[in-house]
């Protein structure tokens, strides 16, 4: 047997997205990760052995503009270039080529971590070695590092180092959670098994295995869907265990799992009920997919009402937006629903403070074993959720080893720095700028070859007014206002003359894209004809005179028909309005995120004229600090294209500047929900909104000189390094083409010396 010694600065045990996106942070950080994984590939849930499709802030399509970004969505899209149809395999090797991307990290694949080397009294231990198990290769390896994390879902190695953990559910009066039981238990989510089916084009017979279950002897058929060309995500509700121990009982609840999939196809295949002659079954998993064990104990333990209000916490380092989804302890044999859901307003945030133990010195967590309440990992659990938390833990781990301080010391002495270090490498944080004083951007003047100001859209030759939308129920309309709305005219078809009427609404929060609180009421006439401009006057209404967004809601009018055109302006969205009561009269406690939908108006722009038009595009947006929409879009976007003309983005210093490092983020709309596996299809490979060509170019004593070309671009974040530093009074990104938008467009500009 060969015993093998790793020392690094970080050990991050457990490779799915979490422990994936922690090393991936720490290690472009600087510093030296072994990544320790005890499956032969990366990916956890998400991977090819288990095909869970990662979930995330988006909701699918519940709450806009929340899909992350970092590293996790540098995931999300490379995999839509790579990987548009959902391959699992495919996804696969977009998650192991970002490991392997980076020369600080070591990966130990098929290695099992079974003990854990910890001093210290039981308040106060601390970490000095895991001991993993390579399969195959039969090492014994000793991984020795400052900083661990345990990203392994289970929490195996926190575990093995005292570090204090709950499982199971807790009393109501703990946390006052409205949806925890009265009397704290045991019971967790359960574990799913997936799988998947084709049609093979001939007929396929199917003979079950003796093991298979007879599911018409269950209520499996009665409250469950069940249809022949169903597969893979369909199928979540297989899920089973939550009375169990989902580890110690993790073979059992496997063949549970077993018996009602292969039940399951036989009632498809065999009973009569189904069109399924030429179905057979492609792939059945072999691994449960665990939903939940042990969930550690820090210095905070986020719960259900830190969501639902979405606190904003001064220590915040990452957001979800996944409703909190919690399952009956039966599973797949409940009589009531497979899941029941609660929605926020919008996205929350995630303290620091959940991310490292109470009592071992030098551990941090990221993934399904955070510090939350059993309600609050309802909602942290989803895995694209639990990569921006891996990626917030990796950078605070990075900065723990940098510094020599412990997790908790850091968030005493540090939090600033690392919230600004997280914003610098474009991390999922809400609400946050850029403070870098290192950032010669946030100095400079900012100016642009032209800016879109929604005075008048579509504009002559550029857009369309193809599709009119019915008045049946409420509309609205989200507008970015900066500084201030006089008035809105709207494209309109009458079939006889009647009014137009418009309410004004706040976002409440920020952070928030429905209709909070009622501000004015607003009305026009129309007269009969189609295609026409209807001026509704909001000079009188109290509209805050800073940059916010407003709802604007147009009332229902069966009379009157809105018009809309193709393509997408970021910032402006349209919803159509699903509720069953009235929305001015909805309940407190309602989901109200769920009754305001794009439908119709998903990527279709609304024909709009503000008066007196918009700054929210404007160029110094580039420098105000926002990677992410917040109270306004945060980018700066040109007017439409012309043929033959370029658009630039000039950065000018009164004095010359010396330069060595340019940040360019550029727009992938994270308004559109991404996949990396089947649940939907996503028409386009790259990003439309996304800049493909562009030079930086500087203006030195010998004028303007060409830097760097970026072509063929397909990324969100673009970092260039120069040979050397070089002394310029101008900065200019010049944009020569587009993936496929008519607009320029551009998040931030960093610049370093």
């Amino acid at each position: 047997m060969l015993e093998q010694s790793v020392k690094t600065d970080i050990v991050v045990v457990g490779g799915g997205l979490a422990g994936v996106c922690a090393a991936v942070a720490a290690a472009r950080l600087g510093q030296t990760v072994a990544l320790v994984q005890n499956r032969p590939v990366l990916g956890g849930n998400s991977s090819s052995e288990v095909r869970v499709w990662v979930c995330g802030a988006t909701g699918h399509g519940v709450n806009r503009y929340a899909r992350e970004t970092g590293i996790m969505g540098e995931l999300f899209v490379e995999n839509q270039y790579r990987n548009m149809e959902g391959n699992p395999y495919y996804w696969d090797l977009v998650v192991l080529e970002t490991v392997r991307a980076e020369p600080n990290i070591q990966l130990f694949l098929n290695t099992d971590v079974h003990e854990v080397e910890a001093d210290g009294p039981e308040d106060d231990r601390s970490i000095s070695a895991v001991i993993g198990w390579m399969m195959g290769s039969e090492r014994r390896i000793r991984f020795e590092g400052g900083v661990v994390l345990d990203c392994t879902g289970d929490g195996l190695v926190g575990f093995l180092a005292g570090a204090k953990y709950r499982i199971g559910r807790e009393a109501k009066a703990e946390f006052n959670e409205d949806w925890a039981p009265e009397i704290a238990d045991d019971i967790t989510l359960g574990s799913t098994i997936l799988f998947y089916s084709k049609d093979a084009g001939r007929p396929i017979k199917y003979v079950p295995p003796s093991f298979a279950k007879d599911i018409t002897q269950t209520s499996i058929p009665v409250r469950r869907v069940i249809r022949s060309g169903d597969s893979g995500c369909h199928y979540w509700w297989i899920e089973w265990g939550g009375e169990l121990d989902t580890v110690n009982e993790n073979e059992r609840i496997r063949d549970e799992l077993w018996s009602v999939i292969y039940g399951i196809w036989d009632y498809i295949k065999n009973s009569g009920q189904f069109d399924a002659d030429n179905m057979t079954l492609e792939w059945v998993g072999s691994l449960p997919g665990k939903r939940e064990y042990r969930r550690f104990i820090g210095d905070y333990m986020l719960n259900q009402n830190d969501v639902v209000a979405q606190r904003p916490f001064d220590d915040r380092v990452a957001f979800g937006g996944w409703s909190i989804d919690l399952h009956p302890p039966q599973g797949m044999y409940a009589a009531e629903s497979g899941s029941k859901h609660f929605h926020a307003d919008g996205n929350y945030s995630i303290p620091f403070r959940s991310l490292y133990s109470a009592n071992v010195s030098n551990l941090l967590f990221a993934g399904r074993n955070i510090s939350a309440s059993h309600v609050a990992f309802g909602t942290t659990r989803v895995m694209a959720t639990c990569a921006v938390i891996g990626e917030a833990a990796g950078t605070g781990a990075a900065l723990c080893a940098q510094k020599g301080v412990t997790p908790r010391a850091l968030q005493a002495e540090h939090m600033g720095e690392l919230q600004q270090t997280l914003l610098r490498q474009d991390a999922s944080v809400i609400g946050l700028r850029n403070a870098d004083p290192q950032d010669l951007a946030r100095t400079a003047s900012v100016e642009a070859s032209s800016t879109l100001t929604l005075a008048h859209w579509p504009l002559c030759g550029t857009g369309s007014a193809a599709y009119a939308h019915t008045l049946e129920k409420p509309v609205g309309i989200l507008v970015p206002v900066d500084p201030r709305l006089d008035g809105v005219e709207l494209l309109v078809d009458a079939e006889e003359e009647t009014e137009l009427v418009v309410e004004v609404w706040e976002t409440g929060r920020a952070e928030n894209y429905i209709p909070h609180r009622f501000v004015s009421r607003h009305s026009c006439r129309v007269a009969r004809g189609g295609q026409q401009w209807a001026a509704v006057d909001l000079s009188g209404s109290p509209i805050p005179p800073v940059p916010c967004n407003v709802f604007l809601v147009v009332r229902e009018n069966p009379q009157l028909r809105l018009r809309s055109g193709d393509g997408l302006i970021f910032g402006l969205l349209g919803f159509d309005y699903h509720g069953d009561l009235p929305f001015e009269e909805l309940p407190a406690d309602s989901q109200r995120v769920t009754l305001w939908r794009m439908g119709p108006y998903n990527r279709k722009a609304m024909c709009v004229r503000l008066s007196p038009g918009t700054q929210a595009y404007a160029a110094d947006k580039t420098v105000d600090g926002y990677v992410r929409p917040y109270g306004g879009p945060h980018l700066w976007m040109s007017e439409a294209v012309r043929e033959g003309r370029e658009e630039w983005l000039r950065l000018e210093w009164p004095s010359a500047v010396g330069v060595r490092e340019i940040h360019l983020t550029f727009n992938d709309d994270v308004n559109e929900d991404l996949i990396n596996l089947h649940h939907h299809t996503t028409p386009f490979s790259i990003m439309p909104e996304l800049v493909k060509d562009c030079r930086i170019e500087v203006l030195t004593d010998g004028g303007w000189t060409v830097l760097e070309r970026l072509q063929d671009n397909r990324k969100r974040k673009r970092i260039v390094v120069l040979p050397a530093v070089v002394a310029a009074s101008a900065l200019r990104v010049v944009v020569e083409s587009t993936n496929g938008s008519p607009f320029a467009q551009v998040i931030e500009v960093r610049v370093y010396g």
